[in-house]
Parts: structure tokens; sequence; C-alpha cells
């Protein structure tokens, strides 16, 4: 190409020519240029993307209704969602099994694209993020200075504490570290799953690497718990949104869980609870109550002492839940719920023992038990706790025992 040729080209595209600086570029491309870097808040870049007041109302309203917040909030979220700027958000992933993003990945409203491209900037993701290795932490560390003070920090997975947390390492470093290092000056954490928020499976005995949840390592930050095994796609994204509308997190039970998510217990909401109240019980998978949706209470299911919004909201966008599938809960978003015996037995053996002749009563009884059904389910979950903090302080003591019974060595040997 010849140097007349190439400099009227470069004239035009603005490219330099071998040797020389680049001419600056035209006023109008710097206008754009000042105009896209004035777009700092959701609304100016919905509205950029061509996303509608109307449909925006509707997204701020859907969440409204999933968090039970009363209608005219709907306003104030949609307004608030639309001075918001993007919130730089951190997930770490620790001794895991990925479900919690594959719950994500699921998420309808919004989807995962608009979850990520409009509503936040994932800064860092192992298993989402394009970038590795030395890069990938340098997105990180660039995050956590750009956005100090403002940023979320998103765990999935419980942390190892025995030998000094070597059971996983990331770039060479341990969970512990990594965790400490990132959160230090965070806006807010939240625990995604069972295994961050009440140590999961990793946690359970005999717990060979020590894992504890991220509650009992992080102390001076606010921390929200979103239990499950996985955690519902738009319990995730709900309780993001409410922190990006509000600035604020959301009302919590004592586990630290939303109440709008975790406020009821499964059983409350269940379609099959006018089966339950009427003493209408499965007693096998195909038999013909099962065929009929009976209640599952006797083969094993833990809704009644289970609390999570999973008969409301259900999965993959409203399609169904694990009972309305024909199996009983797990109760995978309650402690321990991996210690608590064998997931097709009812509660407890003991439970049964104390509530045996009021649930013997259902079956004669039929709706006459219905008002008393809430309060059955009530004393379920107090009973369940009371166990576990029962099983708990038998195995310290059992442990201990063991300790003190091993013959000490002597420090000094006699010649």
């Amino acid at each position: 190409m010849s140097q007349k040729t190439f400099g009227k080209r470069a004239r035009e595209t603005g490219q330099a020519q071998p040797g020389k600086q680049a001419p600056p570029p035209k006023k109008d491309m710097q206008v754009e240029t000042k105009a896209r870097r004035k777009v700092e808040n959701l609304g100016d870049m919905l509205q950029e993307r061509g996303l509608s007041r109307r449909t925006f109302l509707k997204y701020a309203a859907f969440t409204a209704s999933l968090m039970a917040l009363p209608p005219t909030v709907t306003k104030v979220m949609a307004a608030n969602l639309a001075k918001a700027r993007r919130q730089s958000v951190i997930w770490l992933s620790f001794q895991e099994c990925t479900g919690c993003t594959e719950s994500l990945t699921r998420s309808m409203s919004p989807s995962l694209e608009d979850l990520i491209f409009d509503f936040i900037s994932l800064d860092y993701h192992h298993t989402l993020q394009a970038v590795s290795g030395e890069a990938a932490e340098r997105a990180r560390h660039q995050a956590m200075k750009e956005n100090k003070g403002k940023y979320i920090v998103i765990v999935d997975g419980s942390v190892p504490t025995r030998d000094g947390g070597v059971y996983s390492m990331i770039a060479g470093r341990t969970n512990i570290d990594i965790l400490q290092e990132t959160v230090e000056d965070a806006f807010a954490v939240v625990a995604v799953g069972s295994c961050a928020a009440f140590g999961g499976l990793p946690f359970a005995d005999p717990n060979p690497t020590g894992a504890v949840p991220i509650s009992e390592l992080v102390k001076d930050k606010p921390l929200i718990n979103l239990p499950g095994c996985p955690p519902i796609a738009e319990v995730m994204t709900g309780t993001l949104s409410y922190v990006l509308s509000f600035g604020k997190i959301p009302e919590l039970d004592e586990l630290s869980r939303p109440l709008s998510f975790f406020g009821e217990s499964i059983h409350d909401r269940c379609y099959r609870r006018p089966f339950y109240d009427r003493g209408l019980f499965a007693k096998s998978f195909d038999d013909e109550g099962a065929r009929k949706g009976w209640c599952l209470y006797e083969l094993g299911c833990k809704g009644p002492v289970t609390h999570n919004s999973c008969a409301t909201m259900k999965w993959n966008g409203g399609t169904s839940f694990p009972i309305q599938s024909g199996h009983g809960c797990l109760g995978c978003s309650e402690p321990k719920f991996w210690d608590m015996g064998g997931f097709y037995k009812p509660v407890s053996a003991g439970l049964m023992d104390d509530m045996g002749p009021v649930l013997a009563g259902a079956a004669v009884a039929g709706t006459a038990l219905g008002g008393g059904s809430a309060w059955l389910a009530r004393q379920h979950q107090g009973h369940y706790h009371r166990e576990l903090m029962q099983q708990e302080e038998a195995a310290t003591s059992s442990k201990a025992q063991k300790s003190d019974s091993k013959p000490k060595s002597d420090s000094k040997k006699e010649d």
C-alpha cells in the first residue's frame, strides 16, 4: 500500500501511519464515548438495551411478590433499581459440588444472562469466568480495590480447617486465607447452599476435613444464609435484587435466612396438606395412596420441619418440586439434615413416641384435626432442633470420654 493511500485511509479510520502518532478521534466519537461513560446506573443501561419501563416494573412486581412484599413496594423497588449501579459480586467456591452454580444458571427471572450482563457485575467466579490462573486472581483483587466497602461476596461450599485447611486450596492458598482476604472490605456476605450455610455434606460425621460453615469464620460482616441442596435459583436472584434495590439485607430468621423465602415450612404450603389433615398417608411409593397423591409423611417426608419455599416457587421456572414429583422432602435447607437418620423414615422414632396419640388421632378424627395440624408442625420443628442439640452434646461428650480414657505417656523415663 502506498504512503498516500495509507494516509487517506488513516485519516478516515483514525489509524496511525508507521512511525507517526494517530490523529485525535472525531468530535462526534468523543461525544459518544463520554455519553457511554455517563451510563452508570441500571436504568440508563437497561434503557440503552431497549428495556421498557413497563417491563422493568413487571420484574420489580415479580420480585416483590416472591419476597412477600406489599404491592406498594413495586414502584419503590423499580425506582431504586433504576438508580442503582451494577452490583460488584465476587463468587468463591470451596468444598462444594457446583450444584449451586448449576441452579443459578436455571434462573428464569432474571435469567442468568440478564443477571450477569444487566443487574450485577460478576467479577470473579471459577466456573463461569472466561479467564483463569493469574488473570483470574488479578480480576478478584481489582474488583476488591475498585469497589471497596461495596461489593458482595457469595460463597458456596464449606471451608476445611483441619491441618491448616490443606484439604481445599486455590492457587496454592487455603480457602480460609482466600475467604478472610476477600471479605475484609465487603459490604455483605451471602452463603449459598447448605454447605456454605450449615457445613453441608463435608460437615457430616465424621467430618474428616474439619469443615465449617461460613458463619464460623465470618463474624464482622452482614451474613445471609441461602441454604438448600441446592438453593432455588430465584431465591438467590431475588435476594440479590432486594439488596440492590434497598441497599440493605432483608429481614432474617434465627438462622440468618431471609424470612420471605424461609419463613414458613414446606408442610404449611404443601398441596398434599389436606391429606395430612385428614390422616391419609401413603404407605409405600407404589400403593394406592401414593397414586392418589396422599401425604408422604410416613415415607420420610421432612416437610413439617423444613423451612423453604419449594412448595410455592418450585423449580425450573415453577414446573415442579420433589413432593409434586412423588418423593418426600429431605429437609436439605435445615442444619445437619444428612445426620438425622434415614431419608425414608418419619422424622424420628422419639417424635412418634411423643406425638403418637395425636398422629393416631389424625386417622380417626379426619378433618377435625385440621385446626391443630399447624400446631403439630411447629411441635415437630421444635423437637427436631432439640434432637440436633442433644445429638451434638452426646457426640462431644463421647469424644471427651474417649480422650480421657486413653493412657497418657510419661513425660520422663526412669533410667
